[in-house]
């Protein structure tokens, strides 16, 4: 049984153009009924296919030129969570995954300047106990960031 009907997805596409539109609206462009658009809207949230709806910020805009994605080697894998609560209190670092290879996890981390990224990777992050290596790369620009196609 498919999870998404293709009113859930038309939904969806909707919600994509703007999170702000009001079911109402959706509604309307779909020629459903507004009912519909919050009952299927409220399933999504309620089975986690729709996670959240929240702005996305351009963080060049707010004066953080710099990203940077870096592999983490912890001493012992087992450590992982203590290391992600630790991470998780720098808020420079805004995505972490878990990853299979030569390291166990991998993040994504914003800087204001070369100065903040530096401070960041040898003051906060290589200081955190268990973490054996840090390997960077720096982010030169998004070319596309996007949804799973429906």
């Amino acid at each position: 049984m498919d999870v998404l009907d293709e009113f859930d997805i038309k939904i969806i596409k909707e919600l994509e153009k703007d999170g702000r539109m009001a079911y109402s609206a959706i509604a309307t462009t779909l020629k459903i009924s507004n009912t519909m658009v919050h009952q299927r809207i409220n399933r999504l949230f309620d089975q986690g296919i729709i996670a959240g709806i929240k702005p996305i910020i351009n963080e060049k805009k707010i004066g953080y030129d710099w990203g940077a994605f870096t592999g983490i080697t912890l001493n012992k894998d087992e450590d992982s969570s203590r290391i992600i609560e630790e991470l998780k209190k720098i808020p420079e670092v805004t995505e972490c995954y878990y990853i299979t290879g030569s390291f166990t996890l991998y993040i994504k981390m914003i800087a204001r300047d070369h100065e903040h990224m530096r401070k960041l990777l040898y003051e906060k992050i290589d200081t955190i106990p268990g973490i054996a290596k840090t390997d960077s790369m720096i982010e030169l620009g998004c070319a596309f960031k996007r949804n799973i196609s429906l």
